[in-house]
């Protein structure tokens, strides 16, 4: 019977971990570990470490509470029998100036510092977000006020802005490119891509700040968006992943031979090939890309902990002639064949120099490496735009393109902190970028697509490009310097102030720039509050537009100035409420003025106003999600003298609704519904018989205004439902994640097919997912 007992124990989980000061890494005393509705706890003890033994149950809800801190709760955990599984806490001390509610949740901020528009995403919110199949950018886009270009792109516009315009850290690495699969079009895309870099899992938590948000984050004006790389176990080594319709994730997180590192590694290959014959969208073409993240932590002594990063993400798209005969409507006749890749690579010195001194010291290197070559084909038509015979001539590399950022850069930052209430954020960045650019268009092109007036020939209905026009050589390197301080203090009791600024230096300019930034919080009674945020936002141009203009052009900033008010009410220990406005002048904006040539100007201007209204709740016990609402409306000029028009990613109303049920132990269903206004699209005239010719028949079109209509309204419905049971000694869960259950297109841009003189949408119907996560 002993026996019995002993293989019993040996199949049970435990619980391990650290319990500390969020802001000084001390250690936490008596903090008490509850795993709710059962009968497992413990406390931490005199080094904040703790362990609960002999745990029976495959998952649970995790609450973490000390006297004077916010408490933490995980909404779900997973143990493995046999397994030590591995949870550390940096606790936030509550306030008595500030009068901070004293129960919070992961989901529920309540940081003096980022009073304004800030959500907190955990590694199984992610994966549970229905729609999203596990990628973090498309969980985000169930905010308020964030976009995401109607399902198709993973990439997020955020209140009236576009999808570069978001400062994006990965463990306090900047990056910039940061999605799979930018779009078809030669030149730079404005939907950005449709997957993000990060594996399902690979997140371990993700901070989001919508506007308002401090000098630390800088050379991007929208919205900051911090993900930190899940930590390897420093007890067992523990493996997961998932198989779906498009591929396979591995991942394993564990100690190694080096007593004090852990490692973390994900490997993700996915292809379209299954995908695209099951839902029929073959014209599409062969997307296929894959992804490896290592991230080592090793705590060198107890003040001096070193993370290393290393991000290596290939893909490939290419689309042929049998892919063009797929399209029985011809709307796509381009053979592109893209080739590129991404890295992202870094070292971070997290230093505790004493009780209320912490210094941060990163190093990184970040590289983006693009080939490219676009090639077309040229089908018979009659006038009704119907294929006339079995055969379709095409060229291959029509234009080309070979591109690379290299870019080294280094970041430290002092945080010396006196009080919950009173600190000190110093810090200075710089790095070195080299951008080499050659673009060559081998033969004279047509593009049926035009402005009014940008044809110097009225006669002439549709543009010549001509390879001078097109073609670019760049090759420079440039600096760029930056320094920021925030002070934040509390003048009365009750209110919270932050006062800082942004100096930056950037080199493809040749601009030195201040941005002073204030933010702060009103306490009213226990968990209300009043928050603000203003501020200026230098934003320097893409690296690939500034490329695209040769060496003797040079781009400027562009500045948004914006303002964002607030109201906050958090309940018990998982429900917000957050009501915001905002308003958002911007000027020196980056225009095109040209279609089909990359030369661009700096002389747009608008401005920006919206609400945000959002209802949150954490999955706890039987259920959680949110509801929803935004107005945004965002105009802009192309010049001063020029009419205003709306901004293509506004879409005025947004409504959004989310609800996780927790049916049993097993299973766990989701339902994500969006709504929103159709994008803007222009107002046009279609010329016929542009040639003259009835054996070559083409159609043209004449843009005469800018997004004066709009796309059909955006609307989606997304289910995800998960089985989850053990075998043995692992735990397995089945899924299916099914985008646009409605199967109907969702249109998020209006193009156009010269072969019948009509429009058509690129957008999404829709696009399921399944298959069979695994950990053991």
């Amino acid at each position: 019977m002993g026996c019995v007992h002993i293989v019993c124990a040996q199949n049970m989980a435990t619980l391990t971990g650290k319990i500390t000061h969020k802001f000084t890494g001390i250690a936490i005393v008596n903090a008490k570990i509850e795993l709710l509705n059962t009968q497992y706890s413990g406390y931490s003890d005199s080094q904040g470490y703790f362990k609960i033994n002999d745990i029976a149950v495959a998952q649970a809800e995790l609450l973490i509470s000390s006297p004077n801190f916010q408490n933490e709760l995980l909404e779900r955990i997973t143990l493995l029998p046999g397994k030590a599984m591995e949870y550390n806490f940096q606790l936030m001390p509550l306030s008595e100036r500030i009068g901070e509610v004293t129960i919070a949740s992961k989901s529920v901020d309540n940081n003096p510092q980022t009073p304004v528009s800030a959500y907190t995403f955990s590694r199984e919110e992610i994966s549970m977000n229905p729609g999203a199949q596990g990628d973090i950018f498309r969980a985000i886009g169930m905010l308020p006020g964030v976009t995401s270009s109607g399902g198709v792109y993973s990439a997020i516009s955020v209140r009236g802005q576009g999808v570069r315009d978001n400062v994006y850290m990965v463990d306090d690495i900047p990056v910039t490119e940061i999605g799979h699969l930018e779009g078809n079009s030669f030149f730079n895309d404005p939907n950005g891509g449709r997957f993000s870099l990060f594996a399902p899992r690979v997140i371990e938590k993700a901070q989001f700040q919508g506007g308002g948000f401090g000098p630390e984050f800088g050379r991007r004006s929208a919205s900051a968006l911090g993900l930190t790389i899940k930590e390897g176990n420093s007890k067992n080594g523990i493996i997961d992943g998932q198989f779906d319709l498009l591929g396979l994730t591995m991942n394993y997180d564990g100690p190694t031979r080096w007593k004090k590192t852990t490692v973390f590694l994900s490997a993700r290959y996915q292809n379209f090939y299954a995908l695209v014959n099951l839902i029929g969208l073959k014209d599409i073409g062969l997307p296929r890309y894959s992804d490896v993240v290592l991230k080592t932590v090793t705590q060198i002594n107890p003040k001096n902990k070193l993370t290393g990063i290393f991000i290596y993400s290939p893909e490939r798209y290419t689309r042929n002639i049998e892919n063009v005969l797929a399209d029985r409507y011809l709307n796509n006749v381009y053979l592109p064949d893209f080739n590129r890749k991404k890295i992202i690579s870094g070292l971070n010195l997290k230093t505790q120099l004493n009780k209320t001194l912490q210094w941060r010291n990163i190093a990184y290197y970040t590289g983006y490496l693009s080939d490219v070559s676009v090639g077309k084909a040229t089908p018979f038509v009659d006038s009704l735009g119907s294929r006339v015979g079995d055969f379709i001539s095409f060229r291959n590399n029509i234009q080309e393109q070979t591109y690379r950022e290299h870019k080294l850069g280094f970041r430290s930052i002092l945080n010396k902190r006196w009080s919950q209430e009173t600190q000190w954020v110093l810090g200075f960045e710089c790095d070195r970028m080299l951008i080499t650019n050659e673009r060559k268009q081998n033969v004279l092109d047509t593009q049926f697509i035009y402005y009014t007036g940008q044809n110097f020939n009225p006669n002439q209905k549709y543009l010549i490009l001509d390879p001078q026009n097109v073609n670019a050589t760049f090759s420079k390197s440039a600096g760029n310097v930056s320094a920021f301080t925030m002070f934040s203090f509390s003048p009365l009791r009750g209110v919270a102030l932050n006062v800082g600024g942004r100096y930056d230096y950037t080199g493809y300019t040749q601009e030195h720039l201040f941005a002073p930034r204030l933010s702060g919080s009103v306490h009213l009674t226990k968990g209300h509050s009043l928050n603000f945020g203003a501020g200026y936002y230098y934003q320097d141009p893409v690296y690939s537009d500034i490329a695209d203009q040769g060496e003797n052009r040079l781009l400027k900033n562009e500045l948004t100035k914006q303002v964002v008010v607030g109201y906050k009410l958090l309940l018990k220990n998982t429900w917000k409420i957050i009501l915001e406005g905002w308003y958002k002048d911007f000027s020196n904006l980056i225009i095109k003025p040209n279609l089909g040539y990359p030369f661009q100007l700096n002389s747009g201007l608008g401005y920006g106003k919206g609400i945000d209204f959002n209802v949150s709740k954490k999955l706890t016990k039987r259920f959680g999600g949110q509801f929803g609402y935004s107005f945004i409306e965002s105009k802009r000029r192309d010049a001063p003298t020029m009419y205003q028009y709306d901004f293509i990613f506004t879409q005025p109303h947004q409504f959004n609704f989310l609800i996780n049920a927790k049916i049993d132990e097993h299973w766990v269903v989701s339902l994500k519904y969006r709504y929103a206004s159709g994008r803007p699209k222009d107002d046009f005239i279609i010329h016929e018989n542009i040639f003259a010719n009835n054996q070559f028949y083409r159609y043209s079109k004449e843009i005469i205004a800018l997004n004066t209509q709009r796309l059909p309204d955006f609307s989606s419905l997304d289910f995800r439902i998960n089985y989850s049971f053990r075998w043995r000694d692992a735990n397995f869960t089945g899924f299916m994640d099914i985008v646009n259950v409605q199967n109907k297109v969702i249109p998020n841009f209006e193009n156009f097919n010269s072969f019948t003189g009509k429009p058509y949408y690129e957008g999404l119907a829709i696009f399921p997912s399944g298959g069979l996560k695994f950990e053991f």
